[in-house]
């Protein structure tokens, strides 16, 4: 892959292309992929850096603060701080997350369609289920092979089956999985299908150029039209790229809100309505080991109150992260530190009522204001209670609900069950972070109430386009990669055309 680091870059540099596009993560790369495949000049800008395969560090806290955006400490604030995942690198998220691959549930695709019906002819069903279908054959997307589960996932298929909850394998981007736990730290051996494996190739060998470490900070326009980007490179030169027929933002629903609102183009709610998937945890002690680093990342998910929006995922962390999260000191931590191998965590991802907001904050960077509602946080108390009833079910001997002002410890399934209806109705009692940020740059009929058309184009510039989920009307309730990479092709296709 031909990259050029922004970190040589010392003197101003000017590009011309055809279309630049702004974000190398899956929808950054879905629409290079697709524009580039038509013959256009493609130019992809990224403020992270390009970590090959062989340089993904072996650690976690590494790992964060090489990859991930802020060490994964940025917050959005509201009634109860949570931290806000992001990756911050060549391919983006899609380098360091689970590898969790959902289609876009049809009822959320109709919900989306009932609001907006102009919805349908930007976003119409049959090519969705077409591109969905490529996306999964491409990246190799498939249930997680038993062989290299481990028994974190194994578990809590066990739980769900005594429970009589439906659930199953996770479907994964992977091709060739070890099961060797590092996917939030990137996969060192190149098996996890990320961008860098796979869309950002294909673009290059298609004649895109990539240039990392540059950040992008204005919109040139000609008028009521987007005619290129400005920015800077690490190495301190200037960077300007020209597009003669289109200027792509696919930045995140964080960080493609701020660039429009940053370059004076405040047409519509941009920035507002932000949605995101706010998750938390649970932790069960087993008397065999279950070594929770080991295995697929993310291999087993409970899908049976995904309606009522509420979805359980086996979660996985580098021994590091495991060790980060054991209580006391000396000897007490020692202790723990023996005994972590026998605790398996498991979370529950909410989709949220909240709507919240981004915008800048001091010094530049976003601010992020976002809560939880009273529904959300009965959503919490819910998966609360099932996540431990799951983990005694698959047999662990007690879990530890992490919940301030309740029980530390519960071993007896009574009083579990209990929680939904004993729990604090506190957001703060609670460890919640979010993932899955969407909607700040809304697609719609209206101008008034969204930002981009159905097509993708901005409502009031000219050849200004936004790929990423910030064009999402609403949160989906399950993991939105395979959504993005699907509908940003959908922009490519309309680019191209």
């Amino acid at each position: 892959m031909n990259v050029t680091d922004g970190g040589t870059i010392r003197a101003p540099h000017q590009l011309d292309c055809d279309v630049v596009v702004v974000g190398s993560g899956p929808a950054g790369a879905a629409v290079a992929r697709t524009v580039a495949a038509t013959g256009a000049r493609v130019v992809v800008l990224e403020e992270g850096p390009w970590v090959k395969t062989a340089d993904f560090p072996v650690d976690a806290f590494s790992a964060m603060a090489q990859l991930w955006r802020d060490m994964g400490a940025s917050v959005a604030l509201g009634n109860a701080p949570m931290p806000l995942l992001q990756g911050r690198v060549l391919g983006g998220t899609s380098v360091v997350n689970g590898a969790i691959s959902w289609r876009l549930p049809k009822d959320v695709w109709q919900g989306w369609i009932d609001a907006d019906p102009a919805l349908e002819a930007g976003l119409p069903w049959d090519e969705l289920s077409t591109t969905f279908a490529e996306i999964e054959r491409d990246l190799h997307i498939a249930p997680t092979d038993p062989a290299v589960a481990g028994p974190k996932n194994l578990l809590m298929a066990k739980g769900a089956e005594a429970l009589g909850l439906e659930h199953r394998p996770i479907a994964r981007n992977v091709d060739g999985c070890r099961g060797l736990g590092r996917c939030l730290q990137g996969c060192p051996e190149g098996h996890k299908q990320s961008m860098t494996e796979t869309y950002l190739p294909d673009a290059s060998r298609r004649g895109a150029q990539i240039l990392c470490q540059v950040e992008v900070s204005g919109i040139l326009r000609d008028g009521r039209r987007a005619v290129g980007v400005v920015g800077r490179a690490a190495g301190g030169g200037a960077v300007e790229v020209r597009a003669d027929r289109a200027v792509v933002l696919a930045a995140s629903a964080v960080q493609t809100p701020l660039l429009l609102i940053g370059s004076g183009i405040a047409e519509g709610p941009v920035g507002e309505n932000f949605q995101a998937h706010p998750g938390t945890s649970v932790s069960g002690r087993f008397r065999e080991p279950v070594e929770a680093w080991r295995g697929a990342t993310q291999g087993h998910e409970v899908i049976g109150l995904r309606r009522e929006g509420i979805k359980f995922e086996v979660l996985g962390y580098d021994a590091a992260i495991v060790a980060s999260r054991l209580e006391g000191v000396g000897k007490a931590f020692s202790r723990q530190l023996r005994d972590m191998a026998h605790h398996a965590q498991w979370g529950a991802a909410i989709r949220a009522e909240m709507v919240g907001r981004v915008s800048p904050g001091w010094g530049g960077r976003p601010s992020v204001r976002y809560g939880l509602t009273d529904g959300d946080v009965a959503k919490v108390r819910r998966g609360v209670r099932v996540l431990g009833e799951l983990l005694l079910a698959a047999g662990a001997e007690f879990v530890t609900p992490g919940v301030h002002g309740w029980h530390e410890q519960v071993s007896d399934p009574e009083v579990m069950a209990r929680f939904e209806d004993e729990g604090p109705r506190d957001p703060k009692a609670y460890h919640v972070a979010i993932t899955h940020l969407f909607g700040t740059c809304r697609m719609g009929s209206n101008r008034a109430r969204s930002v981009v058309r159905p097509d993708f184009r901005h409502h009031a510039i000219d050849r200004l386009y936004v790929a990423d989920s910030s064009v999402f009307p609403t949160n989906t309730g399950v993991n939105p990669q395979t959504s993005i990479l699907a509908l940003a092709t959908l922009c490519g296709r309309a680019i191209a055309r």
